[in-house]
Protein backbone atom coordinates (compact mmCIF):
# COMPACT_ATOMS: atom_id res chain seq x y z
CA UNK A 1 0.00 0.00 0.00
CA UNK A 2 1.42 3.65 -1.20
CA UNK A 3 1.78 5.90 1.55
CA UNK A 4 2.20 9.68 1.51
CA UNK A 5 3.62 11.55 4.11
CA UNK A 6 3.05 15.38 4.74
CA UNK A 7 5.90 17.64 6.77
CA UNK A 8 2.91 19.55 8.23
CA UNK A 9 5.53 21.79 9.85
CA UNK A 10 6.75 22.89 6.50
CA UNK A 11 3.83 23.48 4.21
CA UNK A 12 2.46 26.53 3.40
CA UNK A 13 -0.89 25.72 1.97
CA UNK A 14 -0.49 26.32 -1.91
CA UNK A 15 -2.74 23.71 -2.46
CA UNK A 16 -0.69 22.27 -5.64
CA UNK A 17 -1.24 18.62 -4.30
CA UNK A 18 -4.78 19.10 -3.47
CA UNK A 19 -5.59 19.94 -7.62
CA UNK A 20 -3.51 17.16 -8.85
CA UNK A 21 -4.48 14.02 -6.58
CA UNK A 22 -6.42 12.01 -8.72
CA UNK A 23 -8.67 10.38 -6.29
CA UNK A 24 -9.23 13.67 -4.61
CA UNK A 25 -7.91 12.66 -0.88
CA UNK A 26 -5.58 15.64 0.23
CA UNK A 27 -7.50 18.33 2.09
CA UNK A 28 -6.10 21.03 3.95
CA UNK A 29 -6.31 20.78 7.71
CA UNK A 30 -8.50 22.57 10.44
CA UNK A 31 -5.69 23.35 12.71
CA UNK A 32 -3.01 25.57 11.88
CA UNK A 33 1.23 24.87 11.65
CA UNK A 34 3.50 26.86 13.34
CA UNK A 35 3.68 29.05 10.27
CA UNK A 36 -0.12 30.01 10.57
CA UNK A 37 -1.02 27.95 7.42
CA UNK A 38 -3.63 25.21 7.27
CA UNK A 39 -1.38 22.43 5.90
CA UNK A 40 -2.28 19.55 3.37
CA UNK A 41 -2.78 16.53 4.74
CA UNK A 42 -4.70 12.95 4.11
CA UNK A 43 -6.81 11.50 6.94
CA UNK A 44 -5.98 8.19 7.99
CA UNK A 45 -9.17 6.46 6.96
CA UNK A 46 -8.42 7.95 3.03
CA UNK A 47 -4.87 6.62 3.07
CA UNK A 48 -5.90 3.20 1.68
CA UNK A 49 -7.17 5.07 -1.36
CA UNK A 50 -3.57 7.05 -2.18
CA UNK A 51 -2.22 5.16 -6.04
CA UNK A 52 1.24 6.39 -4.49
CA UNK A 53 1.46 7.60 -8.17
CA UNK A 54 3.72 10.89 -6.13
CA UNK A 55 1.76 13.52 -8.29
CA UNK A 56 1.50 15.80 -4.76
CA UNK A 57 5.29 15.43 -4.62
CA UNK A 58 6.12 16.24 -7.60
CA UNK A 59 3.73 19.35 -7.44
CA UNK A 60 4.86 20.87 -3.95
CA UNK A 61 7.25 23.98 -4.41
CA UNK A 62 8.34 23.42 -0.55
CA UNK A 63 9.24 19.43 -0.51
CA UNK A 64 6.87 19.04 2.03
CA UNK A 65 5.54 15.50 0.66
CA UNK A 66 7.29 12.23 0.33
CA UNK A 67 5.67 8.83 -1.01
CA UNK A 68 6.68 5.30 0.06
CA UNK A 69 5.18 2.36 -2.06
Amino acid sequence: MARAIFRADRCKGCGHCIAVCPVKIIEFDEKLNLKGYHPAIIKEENMSKCLGCASCARMCPDLVITVEK
